[in-house]
């Protein structure tokens, strides 16, 4: 059961991802909004799909969170495909930092393009990533949107706890604004790599914003302790 619970799931998901990339093409040459707001009508939809054929709820904690200052970055634990949809649905436009390889997909890399995801190469020196923290800077500085990082790197199992990146630092104090931690517990129902999915409750908690002004290290392992700890009570 959970096999074809998973096809069907499945082929609905890409399915629909290719299909709304094709179907959004004409916005590329609209505004930024545009392409925006589709990006968050797919990512209903996936969170739809996910309900209806996986039997999971999804529960938002902490929301009143993103309220609190008008101007914030998002740092969120990764476990899982979902949450790079899932976040879109309650927070307003964000800005993604993204590895390359996505970026380069067509269609799909061409409408990330356009909603301002920023890309890196990761892992290695190139000149497309010494001027990197300076692009995220501008980009913020122009814009309204949160800017969106998941400081683990890439997606981990539910149960791995490995150590921030130390980017998302330099980024906190770059931007010099409060930071947002998110903990989730995504892996337990889409697990890393896996076909199936299953059944349960998703949480994704928005936690009490990190103020700006701590120094880079301190920053870095308040973020980790406080995201790890409520994945922790997720269990």
């Amino acid at each position: 059961m959970i096999f074809l619970r998973s096809l069907f799931f499945n082929f609905l998901l890409f399915g629909g991802i290719a299909a709304a990339c094709i179907i959004a093409f004409p916005l590329l040459f609209l505004k930024d909004k545009h392409m925006i707001c589709a990006g968050k009508i797919l990512s209903k939809y996936i969170v739809f799909l996910l309900k209806i054929f996986i039997d999971v709820k999804v529960d938002f904690k902490g929301t009143e969170n993103l309220r609190k200052y008008e101007k914030y970055f998002v740092a969120s634990a990764h476990q899982s495909m979902f949450e790079t949809f899932a976040l879109q649905t309650v927070v307003s436009g964000p800005v993604f930092i993204l590895k390359k390889e996505l970026i380069n997909i067509p269609f799909f890399g061409w409408c990330l393009k356009k909603i301002g995801a920023i890309s890196i190469v990761r892992d290695t020196a190139t000149k497309e990533n010494l001027n990197f923290f300076d692009k995220i800077l501008a980009k913020i500085n122009m814009s309204e949107r949160p800017l969106l990082i998941f400081p683990q790197g890439t997606r981990v199992a539910y149960k791995e706890r490995p150590a921030f990146k130390k980017g998302v630092a330099r980024i906190y104090d770059t931007l010099k604004l409060p930071c947002v931690p998110v903990a989730l517990n995504t892996g337990k129902v889409w697990p890393k790599n896996s076909f199936n999915k299953f059944p349960g409750r998703i949480t994704i908690s928005f936690l009490n914003p990190i103020e700006p002004g701590l120094k880079k290290e301190d920053f870095l392992n308040k973020l980790q302790s406080v995201i790890y700890r409520e994945i922790d009570l997720l269990d």
